[in-house]
Formats: C-alpha cells, sequence, structure tokens
C-alpha cells in the first residue's frame, strides 16, 4: 500500500449497477484536496453488471489512483471492513452506491481533519427524489430513515449517543476504528435483506471509547430517490427486522417467553397507530404503524431468536 496517500475515498458496492453508474460520474466533478488521495471500490459480490461498469475508465478522475477490490463474504458490514483493511490512506471516507458528493466534499473533510484530527467524522445528507414528485405520505419526520441528516452548521462535535452518523457520508480514522474491532459483521443490510445498524453501532462504540466525532454541515452528500419504487413496505420492513434483533439481544439468555409488558406495549402502539389513521388519514399514520411493526419484531425476536 502506499503509505503517501492521506485519504481513501470508498464506495461499497452490491447489484446496483445502473445506480453505481451515475454515482462514478459524480466523482470526476469533486474539487480535488491538496493532499493525495485514492478511490477504493469494494465490489461486494455482485451477480449483475457492476464488474463491467467498474472496469470502464470514462469515470475515473485524472491522475487519481483506483483500485477495485471484490469482497466476497455479503455484507455491508463486511464489505466496508474489507475498505478499512484494503485502504491506503490515513483517513477512510464513505460514500454510498446511490449517492453523489457535492463538488465541495472531498475539500470540507480535508479541512475538518486539518483543523482537529478528529477520529471519526460526519456529513450532511440531504434527500434527491429521482423520476417522480415526492409521495404524500411521506412526512419530514420519516426522512431519516432513508438516510437524511443533518445537525445544523453551529455542531462541531458529537458526544451524544442519540446523535450518530450514517456511512453514506462519513469519514473514519483508520486506526481508531482497527483499535475498537472495526464494523460488526452480524449487522447491516446484505443483499436483498432489509437491515442496519452496522453505522450507528460503531458510532456508539467510538463515543463510548472517548474518541472524537466531527460533524461537518457543509460537506454535503445528495442520496438520489427513485421516487416512484418508494414502498411503506420498505419502512416497515426495517422496523420489524430492527425490533427483531433488538428483542433477540435484550432477552439475552433468559426466558423465550416475553414478558407481559410487551404486550401492553404492542396493544398500546396498535391503539395510537389506528387513532392516526382513523383521525388523519393513511398519509399521516406510518410513524406510528412503524412502531407497531417494531414492537412485533421484539416480541419475535425475543420468543424465537429471528433476526
Amino acid at each position: 500500500m502506499n503509505s503517501s496517500v492521506a485519504y481513501t475515498l470508498s464506495l461499497c458496492t452490491h447489484n446496483h449497477a445502473e445506480r453505481l453508474a451515475k454515482t462514478l460520474t459524480g466523482l470526476k466533478r469533486l474539487r480535488h484536496p491538496a493532499a493525495s488521495w485514492e478511490i477504493l471500490i469494494i465490489n461486494n459480490a455482485s451477480t449483475d453488471d457492476t464488474a463491467s461498469v467498474l472496469e470502464r475508465s470514462d469515470w475515473r478522475p485524472e491522475g487519481i489512483p483506483v483500485r477495485v477490490v471484490v469482497e466476497s463474504q455479503l455484507g455491508i458490514a463486511n464489505a466496508r471492513n474489507r475498505a478499512m483493511q484494503e485502504a491506503s490512506g490515513e483517513y477512510v471516507l464513505f460514500i454510498d452506491d446511490d449517492e453523489t458528493p457535492d463538488e465541495n466534499w472531498l475539500v470540507e473533510y480535508e479541512k475538518a481533519i486539518g483543523e482537529d484530527q478528529p477520529d471519526a467524522l460526519g456529513g450532511n445528507i440531504s434527500i434527491l427524489f429521482e423520476g417522480a414528485e415526492r409521495p404524500a405520505w411521506l412526512q419530514d419526520e420519516l426522512l431519516g430513515f432513508i438516510g437524511a441528516l443533518s445537525y445544523g452548521a453551529d455542531t462541531r462535535f458529537l458526544t451524544a449517543l442519540s446523535t450518530p452518523t450514517f456511512t453514506g457520508n462519513s469519514g473514519f480514522k483508520k486506526t481508531s476504528v482497527m483499535q475498537i474491532g472495526g464494523f460488526d459483521s452480524s449487522l447491516g443490510r446484505r443483499g436483498h435483506v432489509n437491515s442496519g445498524g452496522e453505522d450507528t453501532d460503531l458510532y456508539r462504540r467510538l463515543i463510548n471509547a472517548g474518541m472524537r466525532v466531527r460533524w461537518l454541515e457543509k460537506a454535503v452528500i445528495y442520496h438520489r430517490i427513485e421516487a416512484p419504487k418508494l414502498d411503506k413496505r420498505y419502512f416497515l420492513d426495517l422496523h420489524l427486522r430492527q425490533g427483531r434483533m433488538e428483542g433477540k439481544r435484550k432477552r439475552g439468555t433468559a426466558n423465550r417467553l416475553p414478558p407481559p409488558y410487551l404486550f401492553s406495549q404492542l396493544l398500546r402502539a396498535f391503539r395510537i397507530a389506528t387513532g392516526q389513521r382513523w383521525r388523519e388519514g393513511s398519509n399521516h399514520s406510518l410513524r406510528f404503524e412503524m412502531n407497531v411493526a417494531y414492537f412485533v419484531g421484539f416480541l419475535q425476536g425475543w420468543a424465537f431468536g429471528q433476526v
């Protein structure tokens, strides 16, 4: 590996060839930082045309080293850990394969790293709807579940466990992440399995280890969302799986029979959701229905160990 590289821009991808092509095109528009950098693509067990897209040269920024590594073990956490292992840079910066970075994105990261030498960084993620207008049922409070994130211009460091960063716009000092064991490979999306949590888990371990996380409001990433494909079932399934994971972990070695208070919480969530749907209609009730899905999943995870 080239020890003179300061930053590794890493993009992990799985079976998103069409979306990936648009993301790669956006990399050519990036303003270059003063220090040296490289691009590292982790092809995570793709079976579509991803390899062919990556072989093309038209998207590659002139003069910037590009490496493509195949990670055969499916899972976004596995791909990100492979990126950490393969990266030449002192800092590894992540974007996703359905995002477009602002042209100043890399420059903003370099500025923050030069100022504070943090252990990790996270930046602003804005939603860009493609192909149709935003659905009426997608209320502002739901945007965070499709990746939107902003803590405002007045925030410099993140210190609370309730304010995590998302890996769709993040940077990590390689040695700091290695010190705490990297990403938890039991978490995160695996192919079509709608799961997550690997990024917030890493963030919380960084904070608990006393490490510093810098917030970058001006380092903007645009998360491209195909509005026609937005489906309420995505949000419900996400919370069902999250509940299963939390229920399994919470039970630990305790009795598989869920405690009575969980049934009470499920019933309460159901009453609130149905009441909201009755009063304001289905365009205003999804957030409450997601709570119902979470408690159903929590009970399943507790009783059957489902994830």
